[in-house]
């Protein structure tokens, strides 16, 4: 199920979707009917070109699924409760606190509730920032922060116009990559020290191929019982803090 399904920040309808963009609120993704050019829309268009907003176009039976009983004139946009940061200010604070970073990187994980979870973990485990994706994403919406209980406020996040590139330059960097994956090595045979970046994937898919393949390491942890997978926030969860383990044990972690 797409992010925009998932959300209760959708904004219907071509005066509330400018008062957005004119009040300097965060627009994460614009939808617009397919075949639209008239001067309303050009003029959103024009107000999200400025924002770098990611906009889809969509078949009309489309964005009346997304708005169900709302009327939404051609266009609708799921607004943002949060701000970004560049890269660098991950490697501040990690140098600020004199540790090896520790980042999160999300390959697609759709669910704004699940992102919230994960960045609830990244505070309370001590990880230095997350990465996200522009686009096949849940982003930093209101649902998104209210399920972080708060740690929104205190996790940095950047967002990336594409992983692979990223993940490239980042082991230029210094960085090593090890995503979940249940075909991977156990965690618990894994060296997890030092600048490290845990990937991701996501909900139904899993990491996916060619981020993967980019990648250091694939971990997987050790399952019992009848069920083959874990929630990916939970896979976060449990991951992140085998990282912190190691981490201690090394005298790594303040």
């Amino acid at each position: 199920m797409d992010e925009e399904k998932r959300d209760e920040s959708l904004v219907f309808g071509r005066n509330a979707v400018l008062a957005l963009f004119r009040a300097g609120t965060t627009v994460e993704k614009l939808y617009v009917q397919d075949g639209l050019k008239d001067g309303p829309i050009r003029t959103i268009l024009r107000e999200a070109k400025k924002t770098d907003t990611v906009v889809r176009f969509l078949p009309k039976e489309r964005l009346t699924e997304m708005a169900k009983d709302r009327a939404h004139q051609g266009v609708i946009a799921l607004a943002g409760a949060g701000t970004y940061v560049e890269m660098d200010e991950l490697f501040r604070i990690a140098e600020e606190r004199g540790e090896p970073p520790f980042f999160f990187l999300l390959d697609e994980v759709q669910d704004p509730h699940n992102l919230g979870a994960i960045l609830r973990t990244a505070h309370v485990a001590g990880a230095h920032g997350i990465i996200l994706p522009k686009v096949r994403s849940a982003l930093l919406t209101p649902a998104a922060v209210k399920a972080s209980a708060g740690a929104a406020s205190f996790v940095p996040v950047v967002k990336t116009g594409n992983l692979v590139q990223t993940i490239e330059e980042l082991k230029k960097r210094g960085l090593w990559f090890v995503c979940g994956d249940m075909s991977g090595t156990s965690m618990y045979e894994l060296d997890l020290t030092g600048p490290m970046v845990l990937v991701l994937g996501n909900e139904g898919n899993g990491v996916s191929r060619l981020v993967k393949e980019h990648c250091d390491y694939a971990a997987a942890i050790p399952m019992h019982g009848e069920l083959g997978s874990l929630n990916v926030s939970v896979a976060c969860g449990v991951l992140g803090y085998e990282i912190v383990r190691q981490r201690r044990l090394k005298n790594e972690w303040k």
